[in-house]
């Protein structure tokens, strides 16, 4: 198995999709108890739900699940959000808070850094290159970072999470420009709720790639699954009406994007 997948396009955009895939390696997958096995904190259908909306959309994205080792996390294992529960680059909990291992069958250091080598290192390899790729073609790149999560998590936050949620790094990953086309796009979507800068920022993919002062801009886009799915909870089913609805709004996104890129590239 292949740890990355690419789409090569001629577009201003790049998408990553570090969390859609679901594949473990024969001798990783026994190791699971029965909530890792459940995959539970997959970023489900966000490849379909993004497919076909821009002509020309560069597309990065991960075959291998989060639980092996996350894309989105920093390859020193640095934390996200000091002070908050989350889950690192090689997870030994759920979003929940519950263990995903067997006991006696998490990775050691040693395990993870082979992992990281083989897995995570292909993948920014791959997105590097990418963006390096569309920021010659056009003066400018925009990665936008392609995420989902159930609504309701109270492991990692409070409440209920809203539909759409932003994630520059508080403004320091992309132009002012690009964050405010972003969200001025979803401010006024009727029946959904949106935030900038919540709690989730972006990840460690925003953080790391997004350089505006190089022409390199990185938006993260948290989508919350309610939005979409028919229930958060197995199976996950892909609600077809709600993710109609859905694409139309993350078309407009893009296209919205890809103005914009336009017009940077024009002022610079």
């Amino acid at each position: 198995m292949t740890p990355v997948v690419v789409e090569s396009g001629a577009s201003p955009i790049v998408l990553g999709m570090p969390h859609t895939g679901t594949w473990l390696p024969d001798e990783v997958a026994p190791r699971l108890n029965d909530t890792g096995r459940a995959l539970a904190d997959t970023d489900w259908h966000v490849d379909r739900l993004y497919h076909g909306l821009l002509d020309g959309v560069t597309t990065v994205r991960a075959t291998f699940h989060r639980y092996l080792i996350d894309a989105n996390r920093s390859p020193d294992d640095e934390s996200l959000y000091p002070g908050q529960n989350t889950t690192g680059l090689c997870p030994l909990t759920d979003f929940d808070g519950r263990p995903i291992w067997r006991e006696g069958e998490a990775p050691g250091a040693e395990e993870v850094a082979a992992r990281t080598a083989a897995f995570h290192a292909p993948y920014h390899a791959a997105l590097a290159a990418e963006l390096e790729r569309v920021r010659a073609l056009h003066g400018t790149a925009i990665l936008y970072d392609c995420h989902s999560i159930r609504s309701r998590i109270p492991f990692l936050f409070d409440g209920t999470l809203p539909d759409f949620n932003i994630g520059t790094a508080d403004g320091t990953a992309c132009a002012p420009e690009v964050e405010s086309c972003v969200m001025l796009t979803v401010r006024d979507v009727p029946g959904h709720t949106w935030v900038l800068n919540g709690r989730f920022k972006g990840g460690w993919t925003t953080r790391h790639y997004g350089r505006p002062e190089d022409g390199v801009h990185a938006v993260q886009m948290e989508l919350a699954q309610s939005a979409y799915l028919v229930d958060e909870a197995p199976p996950w089913r892909y609600d077809r009406l709600r993710a109609a609805r859905l694409r139309g709004h993350l078309k407009g996104i893009l296209e919205t994007l890809a103005l914009a890129a336009a017009d940077l590239r024009g002022a610079s």
